[in-house]
């Protein structure tokens, strides 16, 4: 049963990798953002099956700290575009 969990590690990370493609080409800050919760949630879903085929519990605690930061990035990057905005009006009013 380890060999299972540690191939469907191995399928994640490949799915990672073209995950990774579309942050790099990604055509607007949206579609970047997507594809990076993709990577954290991909990420968390490798380190369960990792820790459950290699019998680490650890990687459990991990897996659980890649989730919380995850989220973050997400409030972060939601927050980051309003301000830019409220930003960009002020020097449209200015100039």
């Amino acid at each position: 049963m380890a060999t299972f969990f540690v191939g469907m590690a191995l399928f994640l990370f490949l799915n990672l990798l073209a995950g990774l493609i579309r942050v790099v080409r990604g055509p607007e800050p949206p579609d970047r953002m997507l594809a990076a919760q993709l990577l954290g949630t991909t990420g968390v879903g490798i380190l369960l099956l990792l820790g459950e085929g290699m019998g680490e519990p650890a990687l459990r605690d991990v897996a659980l700290l890649f989730a919380l930061l995850a989220i973050l990035t997400v409030f972060a990057f939601v927050e980051r575009p309003a301000e830019s905005e409220g930003e960009a009006a002020e020097e449209g009013e200015t100039a």
